[in-house]
């Protein structure tokens, strides 16, 4: 665990808003934001980025945005809750995994993901 600095809670709280409006605005989860963030300026390693991300989530994960969504008919619930049915299992099973993994490893899955996402989305345009 990290004793925060004072100085550093405002930081944090912005990379926080950061990362809810990205996510309300174009869908994609806080760890593309904030994973990075904590290991290049926190000097997280990728297990402790990972584990602190997934805790972040736990409340808020996308509640106030949800609603934003549902209230216009663009939620379908019963789509969401199968999903989140696997999601849970995927997600326990996903963490059982990574912690037996090197750092290094992960990381580096983590930037491959990202670029291959990135270069998929880049050239279907």
């Amino acid at each position: 665990m990290t004793l925060i600095d004072p100085a550093k809670v405002g930081a944090l709280l912005g990379l926080g808003a950061a990362a809810g409006a990205f996510s309300g605005l174009v869908g994609v989860g806080g760890g593309v934001i904030i994973v990075p963030a904590l290991i290049y300026f926190l000097r997280f390693d990728q297990h402790q980025a990972q584990g602190t991300t997934l805790a972040m989530l736990l409340p808020p994960v996308g509640l106030l945005a949800t609603w934003i969504y549902w209230k216009q008919g663009f939620v379908d619930v019963p789509v969401a809750a199968i999903l989140c049915v696997g999601f849970f299992v995927g997600g326990w099973a996903g963490a059982k995994i990574a912690v037996s993994m090197p750092s290094a490893w992960l990381e580096r899955g983590f930037a491959l993901l990202m670029i291959g996402l990135g270069m998929k989305m880049l050239l279907k345009a």
